[in-house]
C-alpha cells in the first residue's frame, strides 16, 4: 500500500487558463469556484481562467485564486476515493493543506488568504523589497553571504526549496549584494525573482501582526491527518498548534526540503501535487534524487493529470480505475 501525501503550490505557481478544465469537466470543481464567487464577491472564474483585468499576478489576487484551484482539485480527488496520509504545502500552500487536513473550512480561509495577500503587498513599500534565487550553494554558505550583506540592509534565506535551490529576500540593495557574494562564493546560477513583496524574511513583521488579528476570528479544528509546517518542519495535528505556525510562517523561511526529506525519510513514497503547476513536482524529484531514493511524482492541474493521478494510485492500491 503506497503512503500518499498531497502536496499544495504557493505563489509562483499561478498561470492564465488554471482550472478552467477542472471547472468545465468536474461539479465539484464547479461548486468550489462558484462558492468561492459568493464568498469574495469577486471574479474568481474570470481572473483564473482568463487573466481578466491582468491580476493574476498581484499578490491579493493570486493568492485566493491559487487557493481555489486547489480546493478544486482536491475536492474532485475526494470525490474519486484518493486520500491522503499527511499533507503540506508551500508558503500560502499551507493554507490549502490546512482544509485539506480538515483544520479549517473553505468559507473561513478563503477571505483570510485575500487578506493575508493584501497585508504582504502593503507591508512594503514598491521598489524596496524583492526576492532572489540562488542555484548551487549549500545551506550554510547561503547564510554566510546573506550576514556579509546584512550592512546594506535586510536579507535573509526565504525558502529552503532543495539543499542547493535556496530563495533569499530583504531589501533591493542588499539582496543584490547578497547576489553578487553568492557568485564570488560560486554559485552556478542567481536568479531575481518576478516579486515585489520580499515573504518569509523579517520585512513581514507588520503583516504578521496584523495577520494574527484575523486570525483569531477562526475556529481552528483537530486535524483529521497531520500537516507538517512550514516554519518548523514538523507535523501538527492540534488545533492549538496551527495559529502559531501560521503566523510565524511569514517571517521565517519555508523549510521545504526539510519537510519532504522528513517525508521521504517516513517512508512516503507517492506525491501528489494538488493545484496549478509543477513547481513542488520539479523539487520533490530534485529532493528525492539528492537522497539518492525513488518515489513517484503525481499531480492534478487538468483533467489529464487527474486521470493519470487516479490510474497510477488505484492501480498500485489494486483497485480498478474504473470501479
Amino acid at each position: 500500500m503506497k503512503k500518499i501525501a498531497f502536496i499544495f503550490p504557493g505563489q509562483g505557481s499561478q498561470y492564465s487558463g488554471m482550472g478552467k478544465f477542472l471547472y468545465d469537466n468536474f461539479i465539484h470543481a464547479r461548486e468550489v469556484f462558484d462558492a468561492a464567487e459568493d464568498i469574495l464577491k469577486l471574479d474568481i472564474k474570470g481572473l483564473c481562467f482568463e487573466n481578466r483585468g491582468d491580476k493574476i499576478n498581484l499578490t491579493e489576487y493570486t493568492q485566493p485564486a491559487i487557493l481555489v484551484t486547489s480546493i478544486a482539485a482536491w475536492r474532485i480527488l475526494l470525490n474519486e476515493g484518493i486520500i491522503s496520509d499527511i499533507v503540506a504545502g508551500h508558503s500560502l500552500g499551507e493554507y490549502s493543506a490546512l482544509i485539506a487536513a480538515g483544520g479549517a473550512s473553505f468559507t473561513q480561509t478563503l477571505p483570510v488568504v485575500q487578506n493575508r495577500g493584501r497585508l504582504m503587498q502593503d507591508a512594503v513599500p514598491e521598489n524596496k523589497g524583492m526576492m532572489a534565487a540562488i542555484l548551487g550553494l549549500r545551506k550554510e554558505i547561503v547564510i554566510e553571504v546573506c550576514s556579509a550583506a546584512s550592512g546594506y540592509g535586510i536579507v535573509s534565506p526565504a525558502n529552503y526549496n532543495t539543499n542547493e535551490q535556496i530563495v533569499i529576500a530583504g531589501e533591493i540593495d542588499a539582496v543584490n549584494k547578497a547576489m553578487d557574494f553568492a557568485k564570488e562564493r560560486g554559485a552556478k546560477k542567481v536568479i531575481t525573482l518576478n516579486v515585489s513583496v520580499p515573504s518569509h524574511s523579517p520585512l513581514m513583521d507588520i503583516s504578521a501582526k496584523r495577520l494574527s488579528h484575523i486570525l483569531d476570528n477562526i475556529n481552528f479544528s483537530n486535524l483529521n491527518i497531520p500537516l507538517i509546517t512550514n516554519v518548523d518542519a514538523k507535523t501538527v495535528v492540534s488545533s492549538s498548534e496551527i495559529k502559531d505556525s501560521l503566523i510565524r510562517q511569514l517571517t521565517n523561511p519555508v523549510r521545504w526540503n526539510e519537510s519532504m526529506s522528513f517525508l521521504i525519510n517516513e517512508g512516503y513514497d507517492t506525491f501528489v501535487e494538488v493545484g496549478p503547476g509543477r513547481v513542488l513536482s520539479g523539487l520533490q524529484k530534485r529532493i528525492a534524487r539528492e537522497m539518492d531514493k525513488e518515489v513517484n511524482v503525481l499531480n492534478v492541474e487538468d483533467v489529464d493529470s487527474f486521470n493519470k493521478t487516479v490510474e497510477v494510485i488505484k492501480k498500485s492500491d489494486g483497485i480498478n480505475a474504473n470501479s
